[in-house]
């Protein structure tokens, strides 16, 4: 029996004072070998978000077959008011399809998926709204340079830049973060050959931003999305599901694939190290205010385009010579043109 009418029919939705969404798809099935230390760096990579974000942001997390003990966890979190939206899903349902239950649902301008083992570093923010705001077609920027990106789906870039000088190898800015990069993910140390120079694009305003980017953080302009796959990943992590949802959309709008020029984050990895704890207690506390990011140009599909930098264009240029003939064209010696080439 129902007395009386709801009080919120009809009543119009409040409108969101953020205009960029961080999605965090969280896998925690134990807490034990390999997931000893996931909880507490998850916790750690939400609250630098929360830290270092210059604008108002909402915290998606997707729990994607996370044990007992750590959804009620996630629970206290989102009670405590560092998580916007939680999504509890009892089985494994993979990484992609994670990120999707929080996709399908968010309308801000910006949206930014990361890893749940991500540090956040003060300025990560405005790096990521510089690169967008001096480069009208970037359709997905990281705050993490990664070495060797300057080929991952970004012949629409040397396409269109072959003969500008604003599209050169230039040093490093940053050549820790890139040793950091490399150590979370298992490797001891950096050769130098991998952290002297990197392919950058300069915009008219003199922005310098990085030629590619990684996985596992990135803001992407929320058109992006648009040229996803409709249907789910049929894998829980891997395979071509990332290229497929997250990477191959943004050339299909005609969008370029960057990072900033400096290093804004940190790729923690699954095991706890004191420097983690060191790097956050020393971040500044960042007071949040209302961003518009609906002033960022809009992209368009680019059907053509697309087709033509991926399908003909990257064929002539991965022929090894006339490959070796651009970089040294774009700034590379011998040497490095070798160590380029062969990688």
């Amino acid at each position: 029996m129902r007395i009386g009418e709801n009080p919120t029919r009809d009543r119009l939705i409040e409108k969101s004072d953020s205009s960029h969404r961080i999605i965090i798809p969280l896998y925690i099935p134990h807490e034990k070998d390999y997931y000893k230390d996931a909880f507490k760096i998850f916790k750690l990579c939400v609250s630098s978000i929360m830290k270092t974000s210059s604008s108002i942001v909402k915290i998606s997390v997707v729990s994607n077959g996370c044990s007992d003990s750590i959804n009620e966890r996630l629970l206290d979190i989102a009670k405590q008011g560092l998580i916007d939206e939680l999504t509890i899903e009892k089985g494994a349902i993979g990484k992609v399809n994670s990120i999707l239950k929080a996709l399908r649902t968010a309308q801000e301008r910006l949206i930014t998926v990361t890893d749940a083992d991500v540090l956040f570093v003060n300025g990560w923010e405005e790096g990521v709204l510089e690169v967008f705001n001096a480069f009208p077609k970037a359709g997905s920027v990281s705050p993490v340079p990664v070495f060797r990106t300057h080929l991952r789906l970004t012949s629409n870039i040397w396409l269109r830049n072959f003969f500008s000088k604003k599209l050169y190898f230039r040093a490093v800015k940053n050549p820790e973060g890139l040793t950091a990069f490399a150590k979370s993910i298992g490797w001891p140390d950096l050769e130098l050959k991998f952290k002297d120079v990197i392919a950058t694009i300069q915009s008219k305003n003199n922005t310098i931003a990085v030629l590619g980017c990684s996985h596992f953080v990135v803001t992407y302009k929320r058109e992006i999305f648009d040229q996803s796959p409709k249907t789910n990943s049929i894998y829980q992590l891997g395979g071509n599901s990332e290229h497929l949802y997250l990477d191959e959309p943004v050339i299909k709008m005609g969008g370029y694939r960057l990072a900033t020029y400096d290093n804004y984050a940190f790729h923690m990895g699954n095991v706890f190290e004191p420097w983690m704890e060191d790097v956050y207690e020393n971040l500044e506390v960042i007071d949040k205010t209302v961003m518009d990011y609906n002033t960022l140009p809009f992209l368009k599909k680019k059907k053509l385009e697309c087709f033509f930098s991926e399908k003909i264009f990257k064929k002539i240029f991965m022929k090894k010579k006339i490959r070796s003939l651009i970089f040294k064209y774009k700034g590379l010696n011998q040497e490095q043109i070798k160590n380029f080439v062969s990688w």
